[in-house]
């Protein structure tokens, strides 16, 4: 659980750099390769930064969609260890515990 919650956190810091990295009106990185645009350096670094993305970003849905089913599975285990025990009390004919029942409402006994 510690291991999936450490690559959640890993994950979530390098879509974060990637996403900062990308500008909204195609700047970002791709700013930097203006000499290149003949060859298509701008267009392969924000290819890239977008594939990034969407890889690191479904990376983490998954990573999140396993921590949340080790974490469902392991707290059923917990909640039936953590569950206390009832002990049986003895009851009278009419169902009701013993210590609860009225003396005027109690069966009379013989005595045998």
């Amino acid at each position: 659980m510690v291991a999936i919650s450490i690559l959640i956190v890993i994950v979530a810091a390098l879509l974060a750099l990637v996403v900062l990295a990308q500008n909204p009106k195609g700047g970002g990185l791709a700013a930097g390769f203006t000499g290149a645009q003949q060859i298509g350096g701008v267009q392969r670094t924000a290819d890239f930064l977008e594939k990034g993305t969407w890889t690191l970003a479904g990376a983490l849905m998954v990573l999140c969609l396993i921590s949340a089913g080790i974490q469902h599975s392991g707290t059923s285990d917990l909640d039936e260890l953590d569950t206390p025990t009832v002990e049986a009390t003895p009851t009278e004919e009419g169902g009701v515990p013993a210590e609860e029942v009225p003396a005027e409402q109690a069966p009379a006994t013989d005595g045998q």
